[in-house]
């Protein structure tokens, strides 16, 4: 286990999910809780949640497990935050089918003593407001990680311009890239949201990998070749999850980011966080040997 710490705020659900496939219901989810997952396989992870008390033993017995303290998760009277949506043929599409915010539709988290000091703060995929409030709760001096998508990106846009001049490390994806600057390339983009204020900006493009991107250089990042997706879902949770992860054991922004990719792929071979919860180490390390072998700087 690394002495560095890390908070992570986000959602924790029960999804449904429905691909072309298969329908499951009930699956536990959020994105709060792919990267606590991810992240803490081994590191302290402190993750900073809500759900109510129609949250199943096997979610909280799933989130202990990776976590090091559960002072900031909640538990409150009312219904769990649930989604669902289905996906397309090519998993890479997906329609929202419904979302019931249940309590999470309240959360407003005041943050712990520990993770107002805590070394990493990943904002995983939730309103501006809250992660700009979280922003202000911090005491000391972390790497403080968000992550986006793209109702927020047209909704919320001058909220979330003030979280990206506030943090270290944004994280979305290509499409949410091209919504946001209205560049449809990478090094554009990139450009652009760098002038924004974060230190490195990474662009995750699904099966083609991702790019990190600083003022000074860039690296790709390739993936791991999987042979049926099943759900992809929570993927880019878990690729966060995992960067972080890295960069809290002390590795450099190259194999960080080869860990979040492997441990994107894993995920994405079943339904929900099943696949990710009965990884084996040799497995991990094999599949970072793999994608080791993409990386172009």
């Amino acid at each position: 286990m690394n002495d560095k710490s890390i908070a992570i705020v986000g959602s924790v659900a029960l999804d449904t999910i429905v691909t072309p496939y298969d329908r499951k219901e009930n699956l536990i989810g959020g994105s709060a809780t792919y990267a606590t997952i991810a992240s803490g396989i081994d590191n302290e992870v402190y993750p900073v949640g809500i759900v109510g008390n129609d949250f199943p033993k096997e979610g909280f017995e799933i989130i202990k497990k990776y976590s090091t303290d559960l002072t900031d998760f909640q538990t409150v009277e009312g219904n769990t935050f649930r989604w669902g949506g289905e996906y397309d043929l090519t998993m890479d599409n997906r329609e929202t089918l419904f979302t019931e915010l249940g309590v999470f539709g309240n959360f407003s988290p005041n943050l712990s003593t520990k993770c107002r000091n805590t070394d990493f703060l990943f904002l995983a995929n939730i309103h501006p407001d809250i992660q700009l409030s979280v922003m202000n709760q911090v005491e000391g001096d972390p790497v403080i990680i968000v992550d986006t998508m793209n109702l927020w990106i047209e909704t919320t846009r001058e909220q979330l311009l003030n979280v990206i001049s506030n943090c270290d490390i944004l994280l979305l994806n290509d499409s949410e890239s091209l919504l946001l600057t209205s560049k449809s390339k990478l090094e554009k983009s990139a450009e652009i949201l760098l002038d924004l204020g974060p230190e490195k900006v990474i662009i995750k493009c699904g099966s083609k990998g991702c790019k990190l991107f600083t003022k000074r250089n860039s690296i790709s990042v390739g993936v791991f070749d999987v042979e049926r997706v099943k759900d992809t879902t929570g993927a880019g949770d878990t690729f966060g999850g995992g960067y972080i992860s890295g960069l809290a054991s002390g590795m450099d922004e190259r194999e960080s980011l080869i860990l979040g990719s492997a441990l994107a792929s894993v995920c994405v071979e079943d339904f929900g966080v099943n696949s990710l919860l009965s990884l084996t180490n040799e497995e991990l390390k094999r599949r970072q040997y793999f994608i080791r072998n993409s990386v172009i700087s």
